[in-house]
């Protein structure tokens, strides 16, 4: 007696729809992104250290600065906020394409460790803010002095 792998009439027309609702939410989602682990979250941040500091940068174009709100809690939690409005559009102005978001955002970034939130400073320049984050004392490197007997 042979054998034969049972697939019903629809069995195909089911792998092409799912097929297809792959494809629609891997356009809606940004796949280059994703494929390179970029951030999803906006605004984009790059974060780094070096002894005594870190650093965060982040890109918000067309942003006001009166809307932006920023402010450490927990000792290494940086709360970026604000709103981004969109430019004063015509009634009868045909959209081909929207990808610049507008609104309210809120972006939480956790240090590696705490940080001296009475010492942060922060500058906007060009569309990017960068913040500087001194280290608590006990995040710093300690040198030990090696003695020899």
């Amino acid at each position: 007696m042979a054998l034969s792998r049972w697939e019903p009439f629809l069995s195909n027309e089911w792998n092409r729809l799912h097929n297809e609702m792959d494809r629609l939410f891997n356009r809606l989602t940004p796949d280059v992104a994703a494929s390179r682990g970029l951030a999803l979250a906006y605004p984009a941040v790059n974060v780094w250290e070096d002894n005594d500091n870190f650093f965060v940068e982040a890109e918000l174009p067309g942003m006001q600065i009166d809307k932006l709100e920023m402010y450490v809690k927990e000792g290494n939690q940086l709360t970026i906020q604000g709103e981004r409005r969109p430019e004063q559009r015509k009634e009868k102005e045909i959209w081909h394409r929207q990808e610049r978001g507008f609104g309210q955002f809120s972006r939480v970034i956790t240090l590696p460790a705490d940080v001296n939130s009475d010492k942060v400073e922060a500058k906007f320049e060009n569309g990017v803010l960068l913040v500087t984050l001194p280290k608590g004392e006990h995040a710093k490197p300690k040198r030990i002095t090696v003695k020899a007997e």
